[in-house]
């Protein structure tokens, strides 16, 4: 397997390179991950199943569209594909370092930047992706509630359906996400899967974002996410404030937009996170 993917880092870079050591490193929940070297040059390599190529490559574009914003420093991608029963992924390697209060400050800054991307197909993506390991549909949808009510908080409630859940008065939660989500924003480029384990700084402080489930949305639920699971700095959100001020009702869309991320890890993860769920549905609805 090593041999393939080293054949196909030179491949991609017209550069030598043989791998003389590979060691496991963190990377999340749902991939296998390597930092692997030639004593030179690094990169950072994921691995999952064959049939998950897809995933991988979908990862690789969405890091291509957000590095193409100029906002924010992102992992480039150098190739991905499939090698005996594995497929991967190959990242530049970034030596990761520990935030200090003015890079958290810049981080939101940064973020607030890359949301002011923008353009006229309306919400969704040129291919659908995932969210973790979960499929994420991104069919062009031009109204946001229309979108969100449809391919995320809809289609995650059919797989909780498959996996046995019977959430009560869906139909009433979907009309009311209706009514929480009459705001109209304007579609921004997002990450879409931003808590603290997809966000970090190099060694030298500079703000970095990987692992993304991108598309185009309302910046408000990348926000969302970082409150999510512990939140990240205040100076964070100093930052972005300072670049974007966040809407009106923010507040009260935050519950809808972090509902899909709670219904995700059901699906992911499962009943550990069915009682959450059912506590935001309950508070949206009311």
């Amino acid at each position: 397997m090593w041999n393939a993917i080293e054949a196909q880092i030179q491949q991609v870079t017209q550069k030598p390179f043989t791998v003389s050591d590979y060691r496991s490193v963190s990377g999340g929940s749902i991939n296998q991950a390597y930092r692997i070297s030639d004593g030179r040059q690094f990169y950072f390599v994921k691995l999952n199943q064959a049939n998950q190529v897809m995933m991988f490559e979908a990862e690789a574009f969405g890091l291509q569209d957000l590095a193409a914003s100029g906002s924010i420093r992102i992992p480039q991608p150098i190739c991905w594909g499939t090698a005996e029963n594995n497929s991967y992924i190959v990242l530049e390697w970034i030596d990761l370092g520990r935030g200090t209060p003015s890079s958290w400050v810049e981080l939101g800054r940064q973020l607030a930047q890359l949301h002011r991307k923008t353009h006229s197909k309306g919400f969704g993506w040129d291919r659908d992706n995932t969210i973790g390991s979960t499929p994420q549909l991104n069919s062009w949808t031009q109204n946001w509630a229309d979108f969100f009510i449809e391919h995320r908080i809809g289609y995650q409630i059919q797989l909780a359906q498959r996996r046995g859940a019977n959430f009560a008065q869906t139909d009433r939660l979907l009309k009311a996400i209706a009514t929480r989500l009459n705001h109209h924003p304007t579609p921004s480029l997002v990450h879409g899967d931003l808590w603290s384990g997809n966000a970090g700084f190099s060694a030298a402080g500079e703000p970095v974002i990987f692992d993304p489930a991108v598309y185009w949305g309302d910046r408000e639920i990348d926000i969302a996410m970082t409150e999510l699971f512990g939140g990240f700095p205040q100076g964070f959100y100093t930052g972005y404030r300072a670049e974007w001020p966040l809407d009106a009702g923010y507040e009260q869309r935050k519950e809808v937009y972090n509902l899909y991320h709670v219904l995700n890890h059901f699906n992911l993860f499962g009943v550990s996170y069915r009682a959450q769920a059912e506590q935001m549905m309950a508070q949206i609805i009311r």
